[in-house]
């Protein structure tokens, strides 16, 4: 939590902070006066009759209270500014880092556990700012002031008390101590509800096919009731702290009435100091009840904020902010091989069976690769690899000969442009949709764009055209359309590669073939690397890279493949008439 504060709070709203804090304690001092005009009003107004005193301490503790309500005023304010600012900057640091995470880290930490850090522990970690400048600071303060009034009225009266606060302290200690873990916990299992209704949300046309309701709700219940144990188990230690608290401290004020009882009979205690002995006291046990609470909020907000630090605190395990973009002559982008693999192995998570195996290939500027093979050979995975989602365990990967981890983020994902194998919109326009690669992309690019990757036809056909609305995922769309928009999308920003990973697998056959056809007239200017399943899709490639379990088992052109693979020969069979194939 300091580290937050470090980081968020004090070098943005340090000075607020430091105002709230002067203004509260004001307002503290304040209420730790009026016992103490109180008990002189009684001692020198009431006992005496004296009218003039009465009226002038009375307007003397308006006073204190008006003041007092101005600076409470003012803390609320400054507070609710600190809370909400901070709040918003850590949750722009958080998105930020989360935008800086590569495909490994963000599998590691889990896409659940991101959300919820995001949304619910940022709250929690805001609720304890706010209530920390405007009762952490009050609380304490009220309590340790009354129990110094109480000693400074009675020594012997107010020890009574400061053994009791030492009593409530070790209580508070025992409950935090064991709190901090059982809400870390609740969070995690938080993490799990939020991934059951991702996923529910996300398949629930899936679970209605199957009529899978009954398991789903019954996994759903499962973990809810996983996340209900672990509320109540910190549920039942908070419990102990309020009873606790207040035993030991009306025990103290029975105590104190006990001792206090001979010198109320005789008169060695003034009734004014009776009375504001009696007033600390009371406050001191609201104070103590208050601050119970507190510890509780400030617990839950300990372990919120060590979640939202574990992932500020993530090592991106690929970074670039060392590097800048470097100008590429045009010589480099017509002359230097598109993309060169050498002996490049990659594993998932530092671990596990390779899914590519001592992959090398060369593919010439301005030529066509087609990568074929089963499903779980590897071909999504070469393409994450192109794109530097993932870096080779092994061997390395060179675009216009420079190897990848030479290129910027910006300056690489410009040149290479992915078409990826779940067509993913988002909400907006499609124009805003296809300005992702080129915010300054005009209308001319864009309908040029459309007409290579085959959905102009259907754009032209809406009222608003390219101001048409886009739903959030692209759920107004057919799966043929919203694959054709992503394949504009990445033709947009003129992309010397471009990557299409199983892109038109929604697409009729006729479809297909207009769109590798269009792509075929780029050829001069970009460099195509076509993953797909379909024979059809790739036969026409320059080179074609057969992958089975992750093994380079072939790499030539289609006719070659024919007589030196016969997995290739296989596949091709498989899908083709022999005179279609050309066997």
């Amino acid at each position: 939590m300091k580290e937050l504060l470090r980081r968020f709070v004090f070098p943005a709203y340090g000075t607020r902070t430091l105002f709230a804090v002067l203004a509260k304690s004001v307002e503290v001092i304040g209420d730790l006066l009026m016992p103490l005009i109180i008990a002189r009003m009684i001692d020198v107004g009431v006992q005496s009759g004296n009218v003039y005193d009465i009226i002038r301490y009375g307007c003397l503790l308006a006073l204190i209270a008006l003041v007092g309500f101005g600076f409470t005023i003012f803390c609320q304010y400054q507070a609710s500014i600190v809370a909400q600012g901070s709040g918003t900057a850590m949750r722009n640091a958080l998105f930020a880092k989360t935008q800086e995470l590569s495909s490994a880290d963000v599998h590691q930490l889990g896409t659940d556990t991101l959300i919820t850090r995001l949304i619910n522990d940022v709250n929690q970690v805001q609720v304890t700012v706010a209530l920390g400048i405007r009762q952490l600071i009050r609380w304490p303060l009220l309590a340790a002031g009354s129990l110094i009034a109480t000693l400074v009225i009675d020594p012997r009266l107010g020890g009574i008390f400061l053994i009791a606060t030492l009593i409530v302290g070790a209580v508070f200690w025992f409950v935090i101590v064991r709190s901090v873990v059982l809400f870390h916990a609740l969070q995690e299992s938080l993490d799990r509800v939020s991934r059951f209704m991702r996923e529910m949300l996300s398949g629930v046309r899936v679970i209605r096919a199957f009529r899978r309701e009954d398991t789903e709700r019954a996994r759903f219940t499962e973990a809810v009731g996983a996340q209900t144990d672990k509320a109540t188990a910190a549920a039942n230690y908070s419990a102990l702290l309020n009873p606790a608290t207040f035993l030991v401290m009306y025990g103290a004020v029975a105590l104190v009435l006990w001792f206090a009882a001979p010198q109320i009979t005789s008169h060695t205690l003034s009734s004014g100091s009776i009375i504001a002995l009696l007033s600390y006291m009371t406050q001191t046990l609201l104070a103590v009840g208050y601050i119970a609470n507190l510890m509780l909020i400030c617990t839950r907000g300990t372990a919120s904020g060590r979640r939202v630090l574990e992932v500020l605190n993530t090592k991106a395990a690929l970074s670039d902010r060392e590097k800048s973009s470097f100008s590429l002559s045009r010589q480099e982008c017509d002359h230097a091989p598109a993309l060169e693999l050498r002996d490049v192995t990659l594993v998932y998570d530092g671990g596990g069976e390779p899914a590519l195996s001592h992959i090398s290939l060369t593919v010439p500027a301005g030529s066509s690769l087609g990568i074929i093979g089963g499903t779980g050979s590897g071909k999504s995975s070469l393409a994450k690899l192109l794109l530097r989602l993932y870096d080779p365990e092994e061997g390395s990967v060179k675009i216009f000969g420079r190897a990848s981890t030479q290129y910027a983020f910006s300056q690489l994902r410009h040149l290479v442009s992915f078409v990826p194998q779940h067509a993913s919109l988002v909400t907006g326009t499609i124009r805003t949709n296809l300005q992702w690669r080129d915010a300054h992309a005009t209308d001319k690019d864009l309908w040029n764009a459309l007409t290579y990757a085959q959905a102009a036809d259907f754009v032209r056909e809406k009222s608003q055209q390219l101001n048409s609305a886009v739903e959030a995922g692209g759920k107004n769309f057919s799966g043929g359309q919203r694959q054709r928009l992503t394949i504009a999308r990445a033709l947009v920003g003129n992309p010397r590669i471009i990557v299409l990973d199983d892109s038109a697998s929604a697409l009729d056959f006729a479809t297909d073939a207009k769109l590798r056809a269009a792509l075929q007239t780029l050829r001069s200017e970009v460099t195509s690397v076509i993953i797909s399943q379909r024979v059809a899709a790739v036969m026409q490639a320059d080179q074609i890279l057969v992958l089975d379990h992750g093994r380079q088992v072939g790499l030539g052109s289609h006719q070659e493949l024919l007589a030196t693979c016969s997995l290739y020969k296989e596949i091709c069979l498989s899908q083709l008439r022999p005179e279609e194939v050309g066997v």
